[in-house]
């Protein structure tokens, strides 16, 4: 099984020059793309000299394109994919990092799950300095959990599967394209979510409970561009998409759109309340109608979060988690 990573990049070349470090250490070795959205701070020129010492020594593996214009994120995603050759594609943000084993680990995973089309690990999350911050949720119970297609989008319904951040998650190529690639119109601020979804309802799911890679949290972020009434205005949209994919199988136990939508809304002022943005948090819950359902779904949430093995138990799918770690 061959594997790509496409690093996309723009005006971040310190912290680029990490990501690149962290591909190209890999213990198993696979082509590196490198795709610049038009940089104009010597990136050009320091992976092409990069490439030139590597093609020197005889090794082809990392590839660089810079787009003739500026295509934004979820564009330059879609580039990097178009261009490459594996089978399976590993994403990566310039300011973000993978452990040398990452690659390793998802082939071992997905090599005994042939119908998975997307595979996903837990990050640590890191400051400026690379100083721990936290660590992403474990999912579910075992090293290796595997979720059938149908119970897939059930469970992103309910926050019980979140597969993160690019920088997690592994994607068959095959299915990327068929799912018709990153929306343009998400652009940075949930065209990953949005591509998981699509990507999801062509076959199964892999998670792997290891930190494989790293996540950086600072104020250059593309998530801290946005107001948390922006990404609350999307989040909806996202799981409006999410309802209207879940199985035959679980509709008739699916809470009403607008319960879920008013749970959505009673999350993100209580997030806002948690950052001490109160004028944001009062703007969000004016909105806000208040039902008990919703309120109910709001704090399932909260308590729920450990509940996949007991969704997957109970749709009676035999291959479930408790998946042994390959020798």
């Amino acid at each position: 099984m061959k594997f790509s990573i496409v690093i996309t990049t723009h005006n971040r070349l310190t912290l680029l020059k990490r990501a690149i470090d962290s591909a190209l250490s890999q213990t198993i070795p696979c082509e590196v793309i490198v795709v610049d959205d038009g940089s104009s701070d010597g990136t050009d020129m320091y992976v092409q000299g990069r490439r030139k010492k590597l093609l020197d020594m005889g090794n082809t593996r990392l590839i660089y394109h810079r787009n003739s214009t500026n295509l934004g994120h979820s564009g330059t995603v879609n580039q990097g994919v178009a261009l490459a050759t594996g089978e399976w594609v590993k994403l990566v943000d310039d300011d973000d990092y993978l452990t040398p084993n990452c690659i390793e680990e998802m082939v071992k995973a997905i090599a005994g799950r042939p119908d998975a089309v997307i595979c996903s690990c837990r990050a640590i999350q890191v400051n400026e300095n690379e100083n721990e911050i936290s660590r992403s949720r474990q999912v579910g119970k075992g090293t290796l959990v595997y979720i059938p297609q149908a119970e897939i989008h059930y469970a992103m319904l309910l926050e019980l599967l979140p597969f993160g951040t690019p920088v997690q998650v592994a994607f068959s190529r095959s299915a990327f394209l068929k799912s018709g690639g990153w929306d343009t119109r998400f652009d940075t601020n949930y065209d990953d979510i949005d591509s998981w979804i699509k990507i999801a309802q062509f076959g199964d799911a892999i998670f792997i409970n290891k930190c494989l890679a790293y996540r950086t949290v600072w104020h250059g972020s593309f998530n801290s561009k946005f107001t948390l009434e922006q990404r609350l205005d999307i989040n909806l949209i996202i799981k409006e998409k999410i309802y209207f994919c879940i199985s035959e199988k679980y509709r008739h136990s699916l809470p009403k759109l607008s319960e879920i939508k008013t749970s959505i809304r009673l999350h993100w002022g209580f997030v806002a309340i948690k950052k001490s943005k109160i004028i944001s948090a009062i703007n969000i819950y004016l909105k806000t109608d208040f039902s008990i359902a919703a309120l109910r779904l709001f704090l399932k949430r909260l308590v729920a979060r450990d509940c996949l093995d007991k969704l997957l138990k109970e749709s009676q799918v035999t291959p479930i988690l408790s998946v042994r770690e390959h020798n």
